[in-house]
């Protein structure tokens, strides 16, 4: 089991890592819907510095909560029509 959440673990950071550097930001600056945008990638990238935290102290469950969890704040942003993502990509649950 603990290879298995091992793999997982690195899998989600560096599939968040991803995402984050896909999903650009396409909402008018100064609008409510750009400040949501700017929360949602804040949000990603804060869990993704807690995962990186998290795991650096060998705490594989808590990198990976916060790694699912980042991932879920900018996959939001993206189902809201908050970024743009490539149309070829395999990172978001769009269809």
């Amino acid at each position: 089991m603990p290879a298995d959440l091992d793999e997982k673990t690195t899998r989600y950071g560096e599939m968040l890592e991803a995402a984050l550097a896909e999903a650009e930001v396409c909402v008018p600056e100064g609008t409510p819907l750009y400040a949501m945008a700017e929360e949602c990638e804040e949000m990603a990238v804060s869990y993704l510095e807690d995962g990186r935290h998290f795991r650096a102290n060998d705490d594989p469950v808590n990198a990976l909560a916060s790694y699912s969890y980042g991932y879920g704040w900018l996959d939001c942003g993206v189902r809201l029509g908050l970024f743009t993502i490539p149309e070829d990509t395999h990172l978001f649950t769009m269809e």
